[in-house]
């Protein structure tokens, strides 16, 4: 009986030890960073100047465990790529319509670049803005030129009226566009639906409130149902054109506070559903978007919107899709941790973040901050929560059938030493093709545990892997897995060899 005690309480220390470990290092977490183009940083920068900083940020990123980029491709309706509809971004080239000369198209060589590197590419555009305060022209061809009578001036910026049908039409059309002739992995908006509110002003919506009211006696329930329809219009539009591209979300950090509704948070601030009229919960449960990043950027303790509250309560009100958390790098770094005030607030946030089984991961706010190692921020990522990599969570709400196993796995000897080559399964679509394999390693005696991060030696789109020499006398099992555009895994396919 003893013996038999001792034997269930082994066998319970190492499911504890397999499950801790797995908490630890999770297989699936969404490890995203915005990269935006606002704050001016590529501003007239010559191309291949901004080349070589973007292939730096991204070799950084993914060093430090990256895997998904957001980036900013349209800020006040205008584009970091070519477009036949809007000018070519100020932020680019420092005058809004000017041609990149030499040519080329960030998005383009974004896209060609995080995949290159395993990472997805998230297509960033703000809905609504169409001029920015520190824009002094429009270009000729910019839509406002084109039809003022769809815009309103709010706050010294302009904005398509949310109101308008027109708006809604042509803002999807710019959605078709990028998603038809790039590929994307994702469309991503961030917090601006209707503009935060500008104190004694009030938005100019009285005319479009009179002519496409819809019934509404209450104007903001209008507004918000104005934003809903151009949500779920994009999703709409988005799952037509290609039925893998995502359309993803990064509101405000809250949603309403407890004194608007008894289900809200325990905050004190701003609103989503009160003050941007971004019905975020809405969205979610009725499955118009296919992931959520709430920017949660406070610290933990914070009076007014304390990280802890608010992470728990969109942990239990959101997790209809996939739940991912912003955070503020600088904020978090320039934080102490109350219980232990020699550190900063990022492990204690880690902390929280995996410790909620709804929260499947987290987006860096802004790239450049983890590039930079702001408090030992970055070093933290490679070195501890993101040690080993993390596939992109599913999506089974939008497809959940795996690819087909890899095939004639085998070890050649070229010139530059072993490697391993594998086919490619057969595919009857473009949903149940393999765009990217997983290698795993174990050692002779170990068992194989596809679950188990520690044992991925890479993420990628080759259909080989360079394998490490040794001696040519110890024995490995690799195995090759396959991931479809949506991140479902195949069964592994194995090979023993001796390296």
């Amino acid at each position: 009986m003893r013996a038999k005690t001792i034997l269930l309480l082994l066998i319970a220390l190492l499911f504890t030890s397999v499950v801790s470990a797995q908490t630890r290092y999770p297989k699936r977490e969404f490890r995203g960073a915005w990269i935006q183009c606002v704050n001016g940083q590529f501003q007239g920068m010559p191309a291949e100047k901004m080349q070589q900083l973007l292939i730096n940020q991204l070799n950084s990123l993914q060093g430090a465990g990256i895997n998904a980029i957001i980036f900013q491709v349209r800020a006040e309706a205008d584009a970091l790529y070519k477009s036949s509809y809007e000018p070519w971004s100020r932020f680019l080239t420092g005058v809004q319509g000017r041609m990149p000369s030499p040519y080329w198209d960030p998005m383009q060589f974004m896209i060609d670049e995080c995949h290159k590197r395993g990472m997805e590419f998230h297509a960033w555009i703000n809905p609504y803005r169409a001029k920015t305060k520190g824009t002094a022209a429009l270009s000729p061809i910019h839509p406002y030129n084109q039809h003022p009578e769809l815009f309103v001036k709010y706050a010294g910026q302009l904005y398509f009226d949310p109101a308008l049908p027109e708006n809604r039409k042509y803002i999807c059309k710019i959605v078709r566009d990028i998603v038809t002739r790039y590929d994307v992995d994702a469309i991503h908006m961030d917090d601006y639906f209707y503009p935060y509110p500008n104190p004694g002003e009030d938005f100019p919506d009285n005319v479009s409130f009179a002519q496409y009211g819809r019934g509404y006696s209450n104007r903001a329930d209008w507004r918000r149902d104005n934003v809903n329809v151009l949500i779920k219009e994009i999703h709409e539009t988005v799952r037509e054109c290609k039925p893998w591209v995502k359309f993803g979300v990064s509101p405000f950090g809250i949603y309403r506070n407890k004194k608007s509704d008894p289900n809200g948070s325990d905050t004190r601030g701003l609103q989503n559903y009160d003050d941007l009229y971004a019905d975020v919960l809405m969205w979610i449960n009725n499955g118009w978007v296919d992931y959520n990043i709430p920017q949660i950027y406070w610290e933990i303790g914070h009076p007014a919107a304390d990280y802890d509250n608010l992470i728990h309560w969109w942990a239990k009100h959101a997790a209809s899709r996939p739940l991912f958390i912003g955070q503020d790098v600088m904020r978090t770094v320039n934080k102490a941790d109350a219980r232990n005030p020699l550190q900063n607030q990022m492990p204690a946030k880690m902390k929280l973040q995996r410790s909620l089984p709804t929260v499947q991961g987290s987006c860096q706010w802004y790239a450049a901050a983890v590039v930079d190692n702001a408090g030992n921020y970055r070093t933290m990522l490679e070195k501890e929560y993101h040690r080993y990599p993390a596939l992109i969570p599913e999506s089974p709400f939008m497809d959940d059938k795996a690819p087909g196993k890899v095939k004639k796995v085998k070890m050649v000897w070229t010139y530059e030493g072993p490697v391993l080559f594998w086919t490619a399964p057969k595919a009857k679509d473009e949903m149940d093709k393999a765009v990217q394999y997983v290698v795993y390693r174990f050692d002779k005696k170990e068992k194989v545990n596809l679950d188990d991060a520690s044992h991925i030696v890479a993420i990628t789109r080759d259909h080989f892997y360079p394998l490490p020499y040794n001696d040519g006398k110890t024995k490995f099992q690799y195995v090759v897995t396959a991931l479809d555009r949506l991140h479902n895994e195949s069964k592994g396919t194995k090979k023993k060899v001796k390296l």
